[in-house]
C-alpha cells in the first residue's frame, strides 16, 4: 500500500526530470503501479483509511511522485456535479486547448509540496487529452474547468514542472484578462 512516506517532496530530482514514454502494452508491473496509485488516492479521500494511515487527501499522483520515471498517472475525484473522474492514464498528452483560462480561486496544492504555495495558477480552461488507460485501450478525454486543471496538474510533473512554476513571481495574485476562477 502506498502511503505519504512513499511520496517524494520537493527537492527530489525526480519532480523535475521528464518522465520516459511507458511500453504499451502496458507490462503487468505498471498496471499494478497504476492501480496501487488509484488505491491511495481513493484511501486518501476515506476519512478513516486517511487518518489511520496519516494520509493527506489528493485526488491525483504521478509516477515521478513516487521516484518512478515513467509517464503515469492516476486521478480519482467527483466533481460539483457527482461526476466521478477515476483513471489510470499511460502516456497522457494534452492534444488540444482552449485559448481561454481558468484557475482555482483558492489556488493549488500538491501531496510533493508540505508548504502552502500563495498564487494563482493559470490553466488552459478546457482541454482535450490521449493517454492509454490501465485495460491497454485509448482514450480521449475532454476536460474543462476543475477537471482540466487536474489534468494538467498531473501531466505537468511527467516534464518536470510543478505547479508554482505557472505562478507570476512579481504578483502572485495576477489574473489574465482571458481567465475564470474555478471554486
Amino acid at each position: 500500500m502506498i502511503t505519504m512516506d512513499d511520496i517524494v517532496r520537493e527537492g527530489h530530482p525526480s519532480l523535475r526530470e521528464k518522465a520516459d514514454e511507458v511500453p504499451v502494452p502496458p507490462s503487468d508491473e505498471d498496471k499494478q503501479l497504476l492501480n496501487d496509485m488509484l488505491t491511495f488516492l481513493k484511501n486518501s479521500q476515506d476519512e478513516t483509511i486517511a487518518r489511520d494511515y496519516d494520509l493527506r487527501p489528493g485526488v491525483g499522483l504521478a509516477a515521478p511522485q513516487l521516484a518512478v520515471n515513467k509517464r503515469m498517472v492516476a486521478i480519482h475525484f467527483e466533481d460539483s456535479k457527482g461526476k466521478l473522474y477515476s483513471y489510470g492514464l499511460i502516456n497522457p498528452k494534452i492534444i488540444s486547448h482552449s485559448v481561454e483560462e481558468a484557475y482555482l480561486s483558492s489556488g493549488e496544492g500538491c501531496l510533493s509540496v508540505d508548504r502552502n504555495v500563495e498564487g494563482y495558477v493559470p490553466r488552459y480552461a478546457r482541454i482535450t487529452v490521449k493517454a492509454t488507460g490501465l485495460d491497454g485501450t485509448e482514450l480521449k478525454l475532454r476536460l474543462r474547468d476543475y477537471a482540466a486543471i487536474v489534468f494538467q496538474h498531473e501531466i505537468d510533473h511527467l516534464n518536470g514542472v510543478m505547479f508554482y512554476d505557472h505562478i507570476n513571481k512579481d504578483n502572485p495574485f495576477t489574473v489574465t484578462d482571458n481567465a475564470k476562477a474555478i471554486e
